[in-house]
């Protein structure tokens, strides 16, 4: 069976707490669902323990990938007029042994968070409904982007139900006018794929899996400038799926991606897309896929023109773990055609097999949705 679990935290946050957590349980085309009530107390300690782990993890990037990251920090002159502040890490001489134990006081106090009195019956309540062989599809939705940034997975749950897989959506969502396709529209996949700024990272590999891919019509455009890539969003066949990869970060909650090498006019927001990616969005476009570094900004900026469905990296993400991610989740997907959640949650957990050489790799892909999609 497939079960949506939506978790609604309302307007709390980890400092002061969750006073108000409705739970829904429903099943995949039941409109009826279960309901819960419960609370979350404060948790400041999870936020230190997460700025400490990210430092950590900054680090040892820095320290043992022998690829380049996607963040485009370090390609930046203080010339360019797309300048990026580069923060200086606080922790020096990390050790694989400090990562993991940091790794698992996360772990630890994210269960201790979750076993609070307050939300105990709800969990309860909802492993009665549940059975371990279940398709399960946790969607929290949270305004605290320190929630979205937690590994969640490791929590005793997912633990305990092999086949759930968590999502993250704002605490108000809409439904987008649907214009449809063009009458002129083939059946298959339609990919509108922007292969960005890539110095210091090599793109060949990404390139050639799209290539391969079946029943999907991909159209490649390689380090475009502005307005090509928002004439493209605006083909009157409509797209399926967006994909970038390249460089990009978030500065203060706002996504940017980088859209090639020119010394000037080499970054995008989303707000600079807006009309171009809601005409997309009205002829049907779905998912976006962003294959770059901290992408929370990008799929925030997405989720409040009410795309259905964004994926992205937490934080700055090493090459090879961006491609294996990125085939790892199209072989599932689009090959053995399992679902969206399915297929993320195993390309997400194959990430483990690389974390001798890339620490934290499987904790960096996210989900987020519009729930009203």
């Amino acid at each position: 069976m497939i079960y949506s679990v939506i978790i609604n935290l309302g307007y709390g946050n980890l400092h002061e707490g969750f006073p108000v957590v409705t739970v829904g349980l429903r099943e995949a085309n039941n409109p009826r669902s279960q309901q819960f009530m419960g609370s979350l107390p404060p948790a400041p300690n999870l936020v230190n323990l997460y700025r400490n782990w990210r430092l950590m993890y900054q680090s040892l990037c820095d320290r043992l990938t022998v690829d380049s990251s996607r963040s485009v920090s370090k390609y930046v002159t203080d010339d360019d007029d797309d300048e990026l502040e580069i923060d200086e890490a606080d922790i020096t001489n990390v050790s694989i042994v400090d990562f993991d134990d940091i790794c698992q006081q996360l772990q630890l106090n994210i269960n201790n968070w979750l076993d609070s009195p307050e939300i105990l019956n709800i969990s309860r309540l909802l492993r009665a409904g549940l059975h371990p062989a279940d398709e399960i599809r946790v969607i929290i939705e949270t305004q605290d982007t320190i929630i979205q940034k937690l590994p969640w997975h490791c929590s005793s749950f997912f633990q305990d139900y092999p086949h759930a897989e968590v999502s993250f959506a704002n605490t108000e969502y809409q439904q987008t006018l649907h214009l449809g396709r063009s009458k002129f529209s083939c059946h298959q996949v339609r990919i509108l794929a922007i292969l960005g700024n890539s110095q210091g990272i090599d793109l060949e590999q990404e390139k050639q899996f799209l290539k391969t891919l079946p029943d999907a019509e991909v159209e490649l455009i390689i380090k475009p400038s502005r307005q090509e890539f928002n004439d493209k969003l605006w083909d009157s066949q409509g797209w399926d799926m967006l994909f970038f990869a390249g460089h990009s970060q978030t500065d203060e909650e706002t996504g940017i991606i980088y859209i090639n090498e020119n010394s000037t006019h080499n970054s995008l927001t989303i707000a600079q897309l807006t009309e171009a990616l809601k005409a997309a969005i009205e002829k049907g476009l779905k998912i976006a896929i962003f294959n770059s570094c901290d992408g929370l900004g990008l799929a925030h900026s997405l989720g409040k023109l009410n795309l259905p469905t964004t994926i992205v990296m937490r934080e700055p993400v090493p090459n090879r773990v961006a491609e294996e991610f990125f085939n790892y989740f199209l072989q599932g997907f689009a090959v053995e055609q399992k679902s969206l959640y399915t297929s993320v949650q195993e390309a997400r957990r194959r990430l483990q097999g690389l974390e001798n050489d890339f620490p934290g790799a499987s904790w960096l892909p996210v989900i987020l949705i519009n729930p009203a999609e």
